[in-house]
């Protein structure tokens, strides 16, 4: 009995030491995780519920040349709300409130039936019920409003994400210069126009903060700071001026639909800098209208036609071999080479008229006759005549996709027998509607060449980053003397050339006209023709160049005079009629006393609102946001114009870094 009594205490010993044993080791292994690695376990622990959250920075604006928004991105709030962070206090003193405002804000459900899904979902533990998507800033404030969400996110539970949506307050105007932005489906980011070209500005740097896991997929703000908050892209301002670009866009889409043709572009550019002022680039589409789809000015190479005699004219009197009072027999309109033959519009020939002449009624045979004779012997010298024009190669545009002119040399596979007489009056080159104006341009500006250019200036808000100064292609194409030959005949196109039906007794244009006919195969369309028209205005002390190509025109008409010209003239009409006078453009660096008033006013606004929102209704974009700037604000606008709006009310308490919102005219 003693035997058995003594084995039975050896068991409860047995147990007990093994049970103290199996508790040590969990102790000391306890320990190990709670001292050694407790680090690396609550950081596993952490990744599984806690994760950084890339905060987008927010991408900068751009601008035209006046202030108006081209281009920007406006915030967008998601809402949720999280009925288990009221306390029971609030969250009985505010739900019925709470549910009756939201039931009118968002009316799919009623107020009783938003209360009851609200408690059910507290009763239920749940954090992460959906409100709202994509608010605009304006209703993002009445719902931060309401009775719960009033008292912030601890206290009342509402949780906010916010994102920026690229928005273009101009449409579908100019918007492939401007650019797009366009998320592909394997979610990069593909940008165009100057969208593309400037992102390296545009781009901010994204900040970060913490959130933690509520549900699959579902995550929340830990803190309300940033641990890094992020930093806006720079702005970019654009040479293009609304006004311009509103009057060209509209002047090509009357012809486009008049003529039923297929494309077509504009380019107004302003003569002694090579501004960009407007860009229109307009093609139909599937349902019959006409809509923004190639930047057609920067990236169609063709067969300029006519437009091209400008470069062999230049050519011909800077080295001599002929000059503008020449006479060359035009051979009844038909002149051979190669057998291949060569006529003029008019069918009947002009007789013999000098070189000058030839340029105002646009004979093909006067200038293939010049330029064959003058250079057959050694063409080289042509061709490399056209290279200090700017062509067989890039005019370098910060925009991408810009090709390379194509001129044939001496030795090219495409070099023939004809190719010299052809090139002389536009044909078997490529080249660009804006590589044309270019050309056109430099005549008008005494003979310097200069680089079209589409951006003036990146700014930190008022801040200047960089500045794009005029660039210089070319000093002096041709000599002076030639420039002034060339500009006088430039000027009698109008008045008793091609171009005379387009004259105006109220203002005076200088250009060509042109109509290319173009062969692009059975499978492209066959045979059908370009009409353009290439010059600039006033014809004297000219102020903008511009080039109008419209291709394929199926109605009325197809020479440039009557499709292109017309565009053209509206352009100068309008500019030169709607702007008092061209005197004022002139000096337009003149500060307006007005201007200058205004400033004053505006800066001691500044000065006296102190820490209180100022009233900006009706002020200028610009004035607005540099005055709100200058009080230390962030600013968003919505639109052009001038502020219609404001989301913070006059005499309202501020504070440094606050956004706000100008909804513009």
């Amino acid at each position: 009995m003693g035997v058995a009594k003594k084995t039975e205490n050896n068991r409860i010993y047995y147990v007990f030491f093994g049970m103290l044993a199996i508790g040590l080791f969990i102790f000391a292994k306890m320990s190990i995780i709670q001292f050694k690695e407790g680090d690396e376990w609550r950081s596993k622990a952490d990744s599984l519920t806690i994760k950084d959250e890339v905060i987008p920075a927010n991408r900068g604006n751009i601008y035209s040349a006046d202030g108006s928004l081209l281009a920007t991105s406006i915030p967008k709030y998601t809402v949720y709300f999280d009925p288990s962070s009221p306390s029971n206090e609030h969250f009985e003193k505010y739900i019925k409130g709470f549910s009756d405002s939201l039931a009118k804000f968002i009316p799919k459900r009623s107020a009783g039936e938003y209360e009851s899904y609200f408690r059910k979902a507290r009763s239920n533990k749940k954090r992460y019920l959906h409100i709202a998507t994509k608010l605009s800033y304006t209703q993002y404030m009445k719902l931060k409003s309401f009775p719960l969400f009033n008292l912030g996110k601890y206290k009342g539970g509402m949780i906010v994400n916010q994102v920026y949506v690229r928005e273009y307050p101009m449409g579908l105007i100019a918007n492939r210069t401007i650019g797009y932005e366009r998320t592909n489906d394997d979610k990069t980011i593909t940008r165009k126009g100057i969208e593309g070209a400037f992102t390296d500005y545009l781009t901010g740097k994204e900040g970060k903060r913490k959130v933690q896991k509520m549900s699959k997929n579902l995550w929340k703000p830990i803190h309300d700071e940033n641990e890094v908050d992020p930093k806006d892209g720079y702005d970019v301002i654009t040479t293009i001026d609304v006004y311009i670009q509103d009057i060209a866009h509209h002047a090509l889409l009357s012809s486009l639909e008049y003529y039923e043709a297929d494309h077509g572009t504009v380019v107004v550019m302003e003569t002694n800098t090579g501004q960009v002022k407007a860009i229109a680039n307009l093609g139909k589409i599937g349902d019959g209208s006409y809509r923004e789809t190639v930047n057609y000015a920067i990236l169609e190479r063709h067969d300029p036609g006519s437009t091209f005699k400008l470069a062999s004219y230049l050519a011909l009197l800077d080295d001599k071999k002929a000059d503008t009072s020449t006479i060359y027999d035009t051979h009844q309109g038909v002149v051979t080479f190669s057998n291949r033959r060569v006529t003029d519009s008019n069918r009947r020939g002009y007789g013999k008229i000098s070189l000058a002449r030839g340029f105002e009624v646009s004979s093909n045979t006067v200038v293939t006759q010049a330029v064959n004779q003058a250079y057959k012997d050694n063409p080289k010298q042509f061709t490399d005549k056209m290279k200090t024009f700017g062509f067989n190669q890039k005019l370098g545009l910060d925009l991408k996709g810009e090709p390379s002119s194509y001129i044939p040399v001496p030795g090219d596979r495409n070099w023939s027998k004809i190719a010299l007489p052809w090139m002389a009056y536009g044909y078997g080159i490529l080249v660009t509607p804006l590589q044309t104006l270019t050309l056109y341009n430099a005549v008008a500006n005494d003979g310097e060449l200069v680089k079209p250019q589409f951006v003036k200036e990146i700014r930190d808000v008022n801040v200047s980053i960089k500045t794009f100064d005029k660039e210089v292609i070319n000093p002096q194409i041709v000599s002076p003397d030639v420039v002034k030959k060339m500009q006088a005949v430039m000027k009698n196109v109008m008045t008793r050339g091609t171009g005379r039906l387009l004259n105006s007794a109220d203002f005076s244009m200088a250009g060509k006209t042109g109509t290319a006919q173009m062969n692009y195969g059975k499978a492209k369309g066959g045979m059908y023709y370009a009409s353009s028209f290439v010059g600039y205005f006033p014809a004297d002390n000219p102020k903008y160049s511009c080039i109008v190509v419209i291709h394929r025109p199926t109605k009325h008409s197809y020479y440039g005079g009557d499709v292109a010209g017309p565009v053209f003239k509206r352009i100068a009409q309008k500019i030169f009629t709607d702007v008092p006078s061209l005197k004022e453009i002139k000096n337009i660096e003149t500060p307006s006393q007005n201007a200058v008033k205004d400033y004053k006013t505006y800066y001691a606004q500044v000065k006296q609102s102190g820490s209180s929102m100022p009233n900006v209704v009706g002020l200028p974009a610009m004035d607005a946001v540099a005055l709100l700037e200058n009080l230390g604000l962030k600013v968003q606008t919505v639109g052009f114009g001038k502020v219609a709006k404001q989301s913070v009310q006059s005499g309202e308490k501020i504070t440094k870094q606050q956004t706000i919102v100008l909804e513009l005219s």
